[in-house]
């Protein structure tokens, strides 16, 4: 089948049509925008400037989480707080497309990083002695090139479908963001119903299988610490709950989007507005805020670069 496009450009209706919510809207996640890099970032500073935390499996995947996580804010969030202050919001053909590749690549790297997250914590609660000879440097760095190379062949097969789709009008999009299901709303002169199908197998069961394996590794690790003392398992549990908050945060947001084709009972905008612009922000603070090894590190880096800087 070839591209039979005859849409150039989309025009995209954008959070709301009303001028006064948009301008506070514009506020709201321009201050988002600004702090979710930031928080990602400094939480992957942290990490990469501490040799202890480095050195820990965990916390290596907690640093390419974060760089992800601020890759994807970056990807969704700076277009739709332009357009809060245009009247006409159009993305061009080409730029829809990469959008697309961009937001489901990243989030296939994040759903593995997640999975890798899961595995090391089974390894060090149930097989704490064999712990440093199973993540070792070399499993973790072929855990993240297996995310990196997922997420990219994820998005190809999504984006390999979509460009042989016939893509001939109507081009208003009723979102902030281009994304599969919207964009199939548009074609008209053709039956999607196949390509629903494959939208919900790729990504919807997806979701909702690695979702149901994750549930499974945290439900192990949960029976497994009857076992241990009242101090490590203290400390297992706040780690794990706030690995369980970012796992539901994050999969709940993607089953609601992919695994139903319709949205009966939910607004698919709020969804991926808390999805891909809400979540990311929170993810540092879950990761930091309960987390005294990583508030130690952040302190000790603002103590050198104060230090470094007051000495120059």
């Amino acid at each position: 089948m070839q591209n039979q496009s005859f849409v150039n450009e989309f025009i995209l209706l954008g959070l709301s049509q009303n001028p006064q919510i948009e301008k506070i809207s514009f506020v709201i996640f321009l201050l988002v925008y600004l702090a979710t890099p930031v928080g990602n970032m400094i939480v992957v500073v942290t990490i990469f400037y501490s040799p202890v935390l480095l050195g820990s499996p965990m916390y290596f995947f907690l640093a390419f989480l974060s760089f992800v996580d601020a890759c994807v804010s970056s990807v969704v969030t700076p277009k739709m707080i332009i357009d809060l202050v245009y009247e006409k919001k159009t993305i061009s053909f080409e730029c829809c497309m990469t959008q697309i590749f961009a937001v489901h690549c990243l989030s296939s790297v994040e759903v593995i990083i997640l999975a890798a997250m899961a595995y090391d914590r089974y390894v060090a609660i149930c097989k704490p002695l064999h712990y440093s000879f199973i993540m070792n440097r070399r499993l973790c760095g072929i855990l993240v090139c297996v995310a990196w190379a997922g997420g990219f062949l994820h998005s190809i097969i999504q984006i390999a479908f979509t460009l042989q789709l016939p893509f001939c009008g109507p081009n208003i999009i009723d979102h902030f963001i281009c994304d599969l299901f919207p964009l199939l709303k548009l074609i008209a002169c053709t039956d999607t119903h196949i390509f629903v199908i494959l939208v919900v197998t790729n990504s919807g069961s997806f979701c909702i299988i690695i979702f149901s394996l994750l549930l499974v590794f945290y439900g192990v690790i949960l029976f497994s610490l009857r076992a241990h003392s009242s101090d490590r398992r203290c400390k297992a549990l706040s780690t794990c709950g706030s690995h369980i908050s970012v796992v539901v945060l994050f999969f709940v947001p993607c089953i609601i989007i992919y695994a139903r084709p319709t949205s009966a009972f939910f607004s698919e905008k709020n969804v991926f507005l808390f999805a891909t612009i809400l979540t990311p922000l929170l993810y540092p603070m879950i990761y930091t805020f309960r987390n005294k090894e990583m508030k130690n590190a952040i302190r000790k880096l603002w103590k050198r670069l104060i230090m470094a800087y007051g000495i120059s």
